[in-house]
């Protein structure tokens, strides 16, 4: 096989097998409510249908990437794919939830796996002049798959059943496998470094130590074992893991890195800009299919419009960025983005497309499209030429666990809200047995109504309740981005134009 094909069809693996592993971190939640239905998940169920697949995907993807340097990246890509491959079908034919949620956490191993081997398979295969084209094209794939991937999925769950969409992995990681076996070069590994396996189980253990307890919260409060045993666990294992990553021979995160003022802060900014972004993506989906009514097909278009600006203007934005400095763009991105999110929690219980949604979903896509691309080049400058790698794999680890701890806090703030809304709106002491039992059983679903025979004010009462618990998830959400904007203003400092020239261009940015 000549070599410009063995290039593209490598390429063709890396972006499909990616883009797989992206777009399952947000088809699913076009999904929740179906399932809610099949396997009665409770509220806290449908979070860890989401979080397990973020805890192991954020918290192994830089061990990821050091098991392709240590055996061979084509090998690790290759194990990557077909675990996922292996582990969607159990999710396309779980019995239960709790079988659902062990699978997606797995699914998140692999996809920790698979993910950085990629990057590092068309760096390796591309050379230093075609690597940037390759790097944009994987990039521009694995965006397009996230845009299409939703309203695809909303057609599977409306036509056939919620477990079309992990089911439809199953054909395409067989062609990936393909294509690995077929053109993808071998990658000779390099064993005179160690994997850090210590750190990654201490990170992973800081990480579901806090979101356990938030999820739990709300159903048990805060002086159960249950939640404040896990969270006092988790801090401690990030404290742990700091310390140990201070003094580890290989660290997976070595703290050195941060000395830099711009990639600190950058990644502050990533952290409370993709919070917000993970947040909302979960809930206004969650939104419009239990209370606004739309299908998981609408559903899965609501977001739609922001991917395409985002993909649309982002280069557009990126060299604007380069000509004033990214401290501006990081400044205004931000805020335009919350003001976007702020809108989304001005829609009520009827979820008007063309005067809420659309607005919305504009607006909050032309501040990612604003913030995305300075974002990433300015942590990337920041960093080391030789470290370059290393800081894109931090950024998008944090932008990883971003989401995984904001669906797991905003959560919490949506099941308080509900609870203290519906006590105002139905005090027990003037309900009969049966709204009793259906207020309880609301409770333990937020952001649904449940069926039942009950009357149509304490139906609606429950609706009321719902729109006011997904308002005030959106507002945080928005506040979280609107803080991004404000900590770049205060923390990032414009570089000079030289550093700006002799930038790393052959990473990407998270998506």
């Amino acid at each position: 096989m000549d070599d410009a094909r063995v290039k593209r069809l490598t390429l063709i693996a890396c972006v499909l097998g990616s883009a797989v592993v992206f777009v399952d971190g947000t088809i699913v939640n076009v999904a929740l409510p179906a399932l809610r239905a099949d396997l009665g998940a409770s509220f806290a169920d449908q979070q860890w249908v989401v979080e397990a697949y973020l805890l192991l995907l954020s918290s192994l993807v830089l061990v990821g990437g050091s098991l392709g340097d240590l055996y061979g990246r084509r090998k690790i890509f290759a194990v990557g794919v077909g675990g996922f491959g292996a582990m969607s079908l159990v999710c396309a034919i779980a019995p239960s939830i709790a079988v659902l949620i062990a699978a997606r956490a797995l699914q998140g191993a692999f996809g920790a796996l698979l993910v950085p081997s990629s990057l590092a398979i068309i760096t390796s295969v591309f050379g230093p002049d075609e690597r940037p084209a390759a790097i944009g094209t994987w990039t521009a794939g694995t965006s397009a798959a996230i845009a299409i991937g939703p309203p695809i999925g909303g057609l599977l769950v409306d036509a056939l059943s919620w477990r079309a969409i992990f089911a439809m992995n199953v054909p395409l990681v067989l062609v990936c496998l393909w294509l690995v076996i077929r053109a993808v070069p071998p990658c000779p590994g390099d064993r005179t470094h160690r994997v850090d396996a210590p750190g990654a189980v201490l990170c992973a253990l800081g990480l579901a130590g806090p979101v356990y307890a938030l999820i739990q919260q709300p159903t048990l409060g805060w002086s159960d074992p249950e939640v404040w045993m896990p969270l006092l666990a988790g801090i401690g294992a990030f404290g742990a893991f700091f310390a140990y990553e201070r003094r580890a021979a290989d660290p997976m995160l070595p703290l050195a890195i941060f000395r830099s003022r711009n990639f600190a802060v950058g990644n502050v900014v990533t952290f409370v800009v993709y919070a917000g972004l993970g947040a909302a993506t979960f809930f206004v989906v969650l939104f419009l299919q239990q209370i606004a009514g739309y299908t998981a097909f609408e559903a899965g278009l609501a977001l739609v419009p922001s991917t395409l600006v985002l993909v649309t203007l982002a280069r557009r934005f990126g060299a604007l960025s380069v000509r004033f400095g990214p401290r501006l763009a990081m400044t205004v991105g931000p805020l335009v983005g919350g003001a976007g999110l702020l809108l989304f929690a001005r829609l009520d219980e009827r979820g008007e497309f063309l005067t809420g949604v659309l607005p919305a979903s504009l607006l909050f896509g032309l501040g990612l499209a604003i913030t995305v691309t300075p974002l990433t080049a300015t942590v990337l400058q920041a960093a080391d030429r030789r470290h370059a790698g290393l800081a894109s794999g931090v950024n998008n680890a944090i932008a990883r666990v971003a989401g995984l701890v904001a669906i797991a806090a905003v959560g919490a703030v949506v099941s308080a809200q509900f609870s203290a809304s519906v006590a105002d709106r139905l005090p027990a002491d003037r309900l009969d047995a049966s709204a009793r039992a259906y207020v309880t059983e609301a409770r333990s679903r937020p952001l649904s109504v449940p069926e039942g025979r009950v009357s149509d004010v304490v139906r609606g009462e429950v609706q009321a309740s719902a729109v006011d618990a997904y308002r005030a998830g959106m507002i945080v959400s928005g506040l979280l981005m609107l803080a991004g904007g404000i900590v770049a203003a205060i923390g990032i400092q414009n570089p000079r134009r030289e550093e700006i020239a002799q930038a790393p261009r052959n990473v990407a940015a998270p998506v």
